[in-house]
């Protein structure tokens, strides 16, 4: 094989490899020798074929195989003979008009990774925020478990229907034609007035009703409602009060946490404490980690690979896309995120530019994920899918590298993290979960890097109450949050087979909850995909 260097600009490499058709013969001539024992052809012994008959019969798959293989071992020796580390997969093309029998010109362009300057890891400050569980806030958690595990009692004769009360009654939903519509039809429903479950103005409706009555009440089904057919249209339903029943009174004693599968309300109040506890952990590394990758990203500036900009941009393009469609007003919200796409483009390059930084740290540092943690890593995704599914997975996670570098980033970053904490002069201040909120919040939507004009020594103070951030802002900070982008470019020096062709490869009234569908698993470049997830629904 030759090769010629024909572009080297920033970080985009070109080059012009050469396989000679006697090194395409060579291996054509392997394979014929490897394979003729086990041909078979009538007139001839088992393993007696003449090898020019194997040719002659074989001869397109063969020369696929050769081809491919003497392509894909070429690139890789070219990648390991000029050091160069692919940012993504590399493009690989076979000139046209090629044919059997002569030499072959293939044409790889690529990308590279960074030469990153040594991290500085030294002088790292850090205030580490911690706050204490709130007894008050412990006691609206029982009160609310009590409030939802409430039962409802048959209301006095004659007692009209009021906010907290429960309505059962029979419906008939009907279009404004008069024509009912398919599912709007049932009996024995039970409803809270007041819980908001169902569509905008039909629990209102209901207030004054008594046992017997019969109303119709009119709404409008919201823009969003799953039925195409009843998006934003107006509808009746005729409804009959069946029963009125109050709330009965539910004491918070032992009794109430026994009904929980608990022994005692004090056991309750120690797991809601445990947990809220859990949570304040989990705000103060959130608010800690966002003030080190401030600092990482205000000290360390070097180009990016741009195709891993765009890969990283469209992941937030589309996630945020996704939640846009879940908005009350979806165009607005995506006119909105298309206002900001410069914006998101900048946080696509921080975030790139920062895995790429974690990654170095964490490999000059020797933190990797071990086997044992990979595998439950696995076992745990694998449980997102049916049973039957399962294994599929695990086999598709152990056969693609790409996907199971996507399945270890979260855990590799969170080690190098964990590991710059430890290098980290860390002072720890009381505040409370507000504080910290609020902190957090004011931070949302800023894309944080050199020359930003913020002090990232970590010694900004938090604000004193929080302030909601418009939603613009909570998008562009769930796109903020920080993935190892070179653990996934880790792997992608793999070069695929070439192609065939021998060319390298390139309820009717209840209200929606919002269900988003689980990112799709990254698809090889055969197109082969792991199984499909089990659906999950999200709560409200």
């Amino acid at each position: 094989m030759q090769h010629v260097e024909i572009e080297n600009e920033g970080l985009k490499r070109a080059y012009q490899l050469t396989f000679t058709a006697a090194e395409i013969d060579e291996r054509i001539a392997g394979e014929v020798k490897r394979i003729a024992p086990s041909i078979r052809m009538p007139g001839f012994r088992p393993g007696k074929v003449p090898a020019n008959l194997i040719r002659k019969m074989h001869g397109d798959a063969l020369l696929q195989d050769a081809l491919n293989t003497t392509i894909q071992q070429g690139v890789q020796k070219l990648l390991t003979e000029q050091s160069l580390r692919p940012a993504m997969q590399p493009q690989v093309e076979l000139k046209e008009g090629y044919e059997a029998g002569k030499d072959a010109e293939v044409t790889v362009r690529l990308e590279t990774l960074p030469q990153i300057p040594t991290p500085q890891i030294e002088g790292l400050k850090l205030e580490r925020l911690t706050a204490e569980a709130d007894d008050s806030a412990v006691d609206a958690q029982v009160a609310q478990f009590a409030s939802n595990a409430k039962r409802f009692e048959d209301a006095p004769e004659g007692k009209t229907a009021e906010t907290g009360d429960q309505v059962v009654l029979d419906f008939v939903g009907k279009t404004s034609d008069g024509v009912a519509f398919e599912g709007g039809t049932g009996t024995d429903m039970a409803v809270e007035i007041g819980s908001g479950t169902l569509i905008p103005g039909f629990e209102d409706q209901l207030i004054g009703a008594k046992v017997g009555e019969e109303r119709t009440l009119n709404v409008t089904f919201p823009d969003d409602y799953p039925a195409e057919n009843l998006k934003g249209q107006p509808a009746t339903f005729d409804v009959k009060v069946t029963a009125v029943k109050v709330a009965g009174e539910t004491k918070i004693d032992d009794d109430f946490a026994k009904t929980l599968g608990l022994e005692s309300l004090d056991q309750l109040k120690g797991l809601l404490r445990d947990q809220q506890t859990q949570e304040l952990n989990g705000l103060t590394r959130t608010h800690m980690k966002r003030r080190l990758l401030d600092q990482l990203a205000a000290a360390h500036d070097f180009e990016v690979p741009p195709s891993m900009v765009e890969a990283e941009f469209a992941n937030i393009m589309a996630q945020l896309e996704h939640e846009a469609g879940h908005e009350s007003d979806p165009e607005s919200a995506k006119a909105e995120i298309e206002k900001d796409k410069d914006e998101y483009r900048k946080i696509a390059e921080r975030r790139v530019r920062l895995g790429l930084l974690l990654s170095e740290i964490g490999q000059a540092n020797g933190v990797d994920v071990s086997n044992q943690e990979m595998n439950r890593l696995i076992a745990q995704a694998a449980q997102q899918y049916q049973p039957a599914d399962r294994e599929r997975f695990i086999q598709y996670i152990q056969q693609e590298p790409m996907a199971a570098a996507q399945l270890r980033a979260p855990l590799y970053e969170d080690k190098v993290v964990d590991f710059l904490f430890t290098k980290a002069e860390i002072t720890d201040r009381a505040a409370t979960r507000a504080e910290i909120e609020a902190d957090l919040e004011t931070e949302e939507g800023h894309v944080h890097g050199p020359g930003c004009g913020h002090d990232h020594g970590g010694d900004e103070k938090p604000a004193k109450a929080a302030k909601k951030a418009p939603a613009k802002g909570k998008k562009a900070a769930a796109a903020t949050e920080e993935a190892p982008a070179a653990e996934a470019a880790e792997t992608a020096a793999e070069v695929k087979p070439a192609a065939k062709k021998a060319k390298p490869a390139k309820g009717a009234v209840e209200a929606e909850a919002a269900t988003p569908t689980p990112a799709e698993p990254v698809k090889d470049g055969a197109g082969a995909k792991a199984p499909a997830k089990k659906s999950k629904k999200a709560s409200a």
